[in-house]
C-alpha cells in the first residue's frame, strides 16, 4: 500500500462481505485486520477470497507478511527519463508556461501538470475506485454518459469553488511573510513525501503522508452510495475530501494566493489535469498501477515530485529573501 487513500479503499471493498463486522488496515505494517463469521474457513482460504475482490484493485492478502521488493535496477530507465523530462521543464519554464522557479507563485501550467502526475498516482486510486463503482451501477441501468458528464462537471466546479474558498481565506486571514514561508515549506515537505513513496523503495515515508481527516473521507466516499440522479455530480463534489496528498498539497498552497480568482484557477488547473485519465478511467479498464512497467512509470513520476518539492522549497526561501534568486527568465 502506498497511502491513506489504499487504506480507505481496502476498508471500503471488504467492509461489503457479507459476515464481515470490521476492517482494520495499517498502512505501517501492510496489514489487514478483519472480523466477522466466516463459517469456519482457514485464514489461507479467507486470504484468497479476499485478494479476488481487492485484485482489481492491485491488491493481494497472504497469512505470511511478504517481504517488500524494491527493485532498484528499475531506476536505470527512471532517471535518464526523468532527467529528460526535467529538461523539457526547464524549456518550458522560458515560455513562461510552467513556473519551476525563480517567482513567488506556481504558475497554473505546473498546477496542470502536477494533476497530471496525481491522476497517474496511487493516491488517486480512490478517485478511479469510486468512479468505476459509480459507472457500473448506472450502467446496469442502461445510463453510461450522463453520469460520467455529471462527475466530472462535479469535480471540476467543485475544485474551483473551493479552491476559491481556500483562497479567499488566506486572504481573510492575511498571512504574515513568515506564515507564508513556513506554508510554503510544507506544501514542499509534503510533495517530497509523495515523490519519495512514489518510488517505492523507502517504505518508512508513508507514515508521513498526510490526508482528510478520516471521518471526512469516509463521509465523503459514503456519498457514493447514495441512489439518487444526482449522485454522480455529489460523488464529483465530494473527491474534493477524499485522501490524496497531492490534492492537500495543492489545496495549502492555495491558502498562500490569498486570493479567490487564484485559487480557484490554481485547483481547477490541478483538476484539469486529472481529467484525461479519470476520462480514460470512465470508459476503459486504464490502470497504469498494473501494467508491466509500473515501477518504471511511478519512478519517473516520484523523481519530477521530489523535483516540484524542491523547486518549491528553494522558491519559498528565496521569496523570504533568505536565498538569493537562484534562476533568471
Amino acid at each position: 500500500m502506498h497511502c491513506k487513500a489504499c487504506v480507505l479503499m481496502i476498508e471500503s471493498e471488504l467492509g461489503e462481505v457479507s459476515g464481515v463486522r470490521s476492517v482494520r488496515v495499517s498502512l505501517k505494517r501492510n496489514s489487514v485486520e478483519v472480523l466477522g463469521d466466516f463459517g469456519g474457513k482457514t485464514d489461507e482460504e479467507l486470504a484468497a477470497e479476499f485478494s479476488e475482490l481487492l485484485k482489481e484493485r492491485g491488491y493481494t492478502l497472504s497469512v505470511e507478511k511478504q517481504a517488500a521488493v524494491k527493485n532498484w535496477s528499475e531506476f536505470k530507465a527512471a532517471i535518464p527519463l526523468a532527467l529528460g523530462v526535467a529538461v523539457l521543464f526547464v524549456l518550458l519554464q522560458k515560455t513562461g508556461l510552467i513556473n519551476l522557479a525563480g517567482g513567488r507563485s506556481m504558475s497554473y501550467g505546473t498546477a496542470f501538470v502536477v494533476g497530471i502526475i496525481a491522476s497517474l498516482s496511487s493516491c488517486m486510486a480512490v478517485v478511479g475506485g469510486l468512479l468505476l463503482s459509480m459507472s457500473a451501477t448506472f450502467a446496469k441501468e442502461g445510463d453510461r454518459i450522463r453520469p460520467q458528464v455529471l462527475f466530472h462537471l462535479g469535480r471540476l466546479v467543485s475544485f474551483f469553488v473551493l479552491g476559491g474558498v481556500i483562497g479567499a481565506l488566506g486572504a481573510a486571514f492575511t498571512l504574515s511573510p513568515v506564515a507564508s514561508l513556513v506554508l510554503g515549506l510544507i506544501v514542499g515537505v509534503v510533495m517530497l513525501v509523495l515523490g519519495i513513496n512514489l518510488l517505492d523503495v523507502f517504505h518508512f515515508a508513508k507514515r508521513f503522508q498526510p490526508a482528510m481527516p478520516q471521518f471526512l473521507s469516509r463521509r465523503a466516499l459514503g456519498v457514493s452510495e447514495m441512489n439518487h440522479t444526482l449522485t454522480p455530480l455529489l460523488v464529483g463534489v465530494a473527491t474534493f475530501f477524499l485522501p490524496c496528498g497531492f490534492t492537500q498539497s495543492m489545496q495549502l498552497y492555495t491558502l498562500t494566493t490569498g486570493h479567490f480568482i487564484a485559487g480557484a484557477l490554481t485547483m481547477l488547473s490541478f483538476a484539469l489535469g486529472t481529467l484525461p485519465v479519470l476520462a480514460l478511467i470512465s470508459f476503459s479498464s486504464f490502470s497504469i498501477k498494473n501494467s508491466a512497467k509500473a515501477g518504471v512509470f511511478f519512478k519517473v513520476a516520484g523523481l519530477i515530485v521530489i523535483m516540484f518539492a524542491l523547486f518549491n522549497i528553494l522558491n519559498s526561501l528565496v521569496a523570504a529573501g533568505i536565498l538569493p534568486p537562484l534562476f533568471t527568465i
